[in-house]
């Protein structure tokens, strides 16, 4: 049985020792960029190799062109999951702390090279520990396999196909941030303030519990539905401050049966390096 969407504790546990399972780590802070990598050297799922988001999950970022985390080239980062012995056959699950926001950007990342058996860890690291489910700490490897990738078409999409949609009826534009942010009333992180102009607010933590795991997939089902009306999935595009917790909606989506959604990957950090772009504040 392959794991395309979410995969608890409870059933990833008996198949870390599984040479076909590949456990990847991708604890990260915006706030300290290191400290993931702390974390996971400390402790961590048996088996499991580390994602850096700025050097593995991320390219080179161009100021003034680029948003906060824009994809790295294909190749490279076909070259990184050889290394961590991914290949066709092998089952990914990827995990943070964070209640998915950090791991989506890898799950995402491998079904637009085309690989469908990847799943993110339901409730992540906290969920493993409260399960008092193994851990190890120090660094680890797998013996490397050849990822062999296929890019999957229209997985995303860039911010001139943005900008055409946002007053397109025919396509939904989701924003994952938080309310504040996205009605323009605080901004954290990037310069400017607002949303792109006729997208739809819908923060990823709506999609978890309280005790942060996915809420049932027919719940997720009845949210999106009403996000996104009846606009076909393929026209649903998500975005976030800088294409990472975005994923998290697009996990959700396609848990609660409705397919895949696109990403906006540069998002919003992306968005505002034009000053010729509109910016729009407040509900919509």
């Amino acid at each position: 049985m392959a794991y395309t969407t979410v995969i608890s504790a409870e059933e990833l546990s008996p198949r870390i020792a599984d040479p076909d399972w590949a456990v990847v780590d991708c604890r990260f802070s915006l706030d300290d960029t290191e400290r993931g990598r702390r974390d996971y050297l400390n402790a961590h799922i048996p088996g499991a190799v580390y994602a850096h988001m700025d050097e593995d999950l991320s390219g080179t970022k161009i100021p003034g062109k680029t948003g906060r985390h824009p994809l790295p080239g294909i190749g490279a980062f076909s070259d990184i999951l050889s290394k961590w012995g991914i290949d066709s056959g092998t089952q990914v699950v990827v995990y943070d702390d964070s209640t998915g926001s950090m791991a989506a950007r890898l799950w995402w990342m491998l079904k637009w090279l085309g690989h469908e058996q990847a799943a993110l860890l339901n409730g992540g690291w906290l969920a493993w520990i409260r399960a008092e489910l193994p851990s190890r700490s120090g660094p680890e490897t797998r013996p490397p396999r050849r990822f062999e990738l296929l890019e999957m078409p229209g997985a995303h999409a860039g911010a001139d196909q943005v900008g055409r949609y946002g007053s397109d009826p025919s396509h939904v534009i989701l924003d994952a941030r938080s309310g504040p942010r996205f009605r323009g009333e605080v901004e954290p992180i990037d310069p400017v303030a607002g949303h792109i102009p006729g997208a739809v607010s819908a923060p990823f933590e709506e999609n978890l519990s309280p005790e942060g795991l996915f809420l049932p997939p027919e719940v997720l089902r009845r949210r999106f539905e009403k996000l996104i009306k009846s606009v076909p999935t393929e026209n649903v595009i998500c975005y976030c401050g800088s294409g990472v917790s975005a994923a998290h909606n697009l996990i959700a989506i396609a848990y609660a049966g409705l397919g895949m959604a696109r990403l906006y990957p540069g998002s919003w950090s992306e968005w505002i390096t034009d000053p010729s772009r509109p910016v729009a504040q407040g509900a919509e």
